[in-house]
């Protein structure tokens, strides 16, 4: 029993780490600049496999989802958040940095269950959910490849993950399970990441290319830059200052 806990916990932070470092290859080596298509994908496959698996009989989700659609609409809102100023952030930002930040959302979560709810925290935890708060206040003075917007859309993130992680805490148990959330958060996302990649779907033009914004939109590629006429007073004038200049050197 002990031995399929630890191969089910080490299969889950590979795969884990396998997304982060899939992400990250696509978005910064692969200079991929339509994230919101990228997630899209993701969150499309990752419905397709649990509705098959639903189908199979591997996966339990209540046939019932559309009365409780409505109430878990602002977690998937939220969802949609985490994964799109996540892609933004991790852009931008070293894996290590980023998921720093990520971690952060405990602090959030645990300010609020001691602050609101008024529930007893355990030392450990208050010490941990400290110490992830200075790494995380230290990380901007350390970092040798700051990047304003990168630190901007992992706030945006961690603020999602904080915020979706209290609504999580919040809800009724037995209501939904794990699975009926994140069946419901891929179905939501896949609609509303569909809808907004026309307009955020790119980054920004790339590295070097001197596309307009209206071509990249239209998908024209890279057009050629105009030059202006030159008149022959100012061709003139360049020969007769190059002739000077070879007349000094000589």
């Amino acid at each position: 029993m002990c031995v399929r806990r630890c191969l089910v916990g080490l299969t889950f932070c590979t795969c884990y780490l396998a997304s982060y470092l899939t992400n990250k290859y696509v978005l910064s080596v692969l200079k991929f600049t339509y994230p919101t298509l990228f997630q899209g994908w993701q969150t499309l496959i990752g419905g397709l496999l649990l509705h098959v698996s639903w189908k199979l009989g591997w996966a339990e989700i209540n046939s019932s989802l559309r009365s409780d659609v409505s109430t878990w609409l602002p977690a998937s809102v939220l969802f949609v958040g985490i994964i799109y100023a996540g892609s933004r952030a991790l852009s931008k930002l070293a894996i290590p940095v980023f998921l720093t930040l990520h971690n952060v959302a405990e602090v959030i979560l645990c300010g609020h269950q001691k602050c609101f709810r008024k529930e007893k925290t355990p030392p450990a935890k208050t010490c941990s959910t400290l110490f992830l708060l200075a790494a995380a206040g230290c990380l901007p003075f350390n970092d040798p490849q700051f990047d304003p917007g990168g630190y901007f859309w992992a706030v945006i993130h961690l603020l999602c993950v904080g915020a979706y992680k209290i609504l999580q805490k919040a809800r009724k148990p037995n209501v939904l399970s794990d699975i009926d959330q994140q069946y419901l958060n891929y179905m939501f996302s896949v609609l509303l990441l569909a809808l907004a990649s026309h307009p955020t779907a790119r980054l920004g033009p790339p590295h070097g290319s001197s596309e307009s914004p209206t071509a990249a939109r239209a998908g024209l590629g890279r057009l050629p830059v105009p030059r202006e006429p030159r008149s022959d007073e100012s061709l003139g004038a360049e020969r007769s200052s190059a002739r000077g200049i070879s007349r000094s050197c000589t």
